[in-house]
């Protein structure tokens, strides 16, 4: 369970680091089903956006009660997974991610979601960790974002410059198995990975039942599994708060 220290410095900063860690077995297991994924599907060696159009055993982790605690603590007791991806930086030519922020990409409304990423490598400045803007989800506004089709990239939106300081940046950097939490708000990005070290890291979008997937706003160019109109959304816990949200099984 989080502290009532760290769910403050959550509201603070809009990102924690709990005292909690997978052990060694439960990431083994991430790690094996991810190599299971590359072996079907080796597009998907750098960045995967729908793990669970893929296989459903991701599910395991997102179930874990350690996290779902943790996440009701900051959102309630009524919230639902909504996705899972796998953001894989091989050694030496892993891609950078441009800072962003999340809700740029989602079709929630309103906006609303605690994501939740786990270090299946050591993350550390030199192989690319997650760098954050502290506090810069405080506003609870989208900042401008522009297309920025660059090669090397894992998203293709960028904030503009004049949104946040990058000098207040902080780097989050995690042992394996160790996680932190963010919100949809919070000004995020990383820079490539130059190591000789591989950097993975898998993450669990929670939203809370108040708020509606709206499947109407997903991205209709993209179809198949990896289309956002295509997800399916889990109840982890408690009750569909808006009564719209759509449960049944998808892709």
């Amino acid at each position: 369970m989080l502290s009532d220290e760290q769910i403050r410095r959550y509201g603070e900063d809009g990102y924690v680091i709990p005292d909690f860690q997978l052990c060694a077995e439960t990431v083994a297991d991430i790690r094996a089903a991810h190599d299971r994924l590359l072996a079907k599907h080796p597009q998907f060696a750098d960045y995967c956006p729908a793990l669970l159009a893929y296989d459903t055993s991701f599910l395991n982790i997102a179930r874990m009660p350690a996290l779902l605690d943790m996440v009701e603590q900051l959102i309630g007791p009524d919230f639902a997974l909504w996705n899972s991806s796998f953001f894989a930086k091989p050694a030496h030519r892993g891609s950078k991610t441009p800072w962003h922020q999340d809700g740029e990409y989602w079709p929630i409304r309103p906006l609303a979601t605690c994501s939740v990423w786990i270090a299946v490598d050591a993350a550390t400045p030199a192989n690319g960790c997650l760098r954050v803007i502290p506090g810069s989800h405080r506003q609870r506004r989208l900042g401008k974002h522009d297309y920025n089709g660059a090669d090397g990239l894992s998203l293709p939106l960028e904030i503009r410059a004049d949104e946040y300081d990058e000098h207040t940046a902080r780097d989050i950097v995690l042992d394996v198995g160790q996680v932190s939490l963010h919100d949809i708000y919070l000004i995020h990005g990383s820079e490539p990975n130059l190591s000789k070290q591989a950097r993975r890291g898998m993450t669990l979008r929670y939203m809370p039942t108040s708020s509606v997937y709206r499947r109407e706003l997903a991205d209709a160019r993209r179809g198949g599994p990896l289309a956002m109109s295509e997800r399916t959304l889990y109840l982890m816990r408690g009750e569909d708060q808006s009564g719209q949200n759509d449960f049944r099984m998808r892709c």
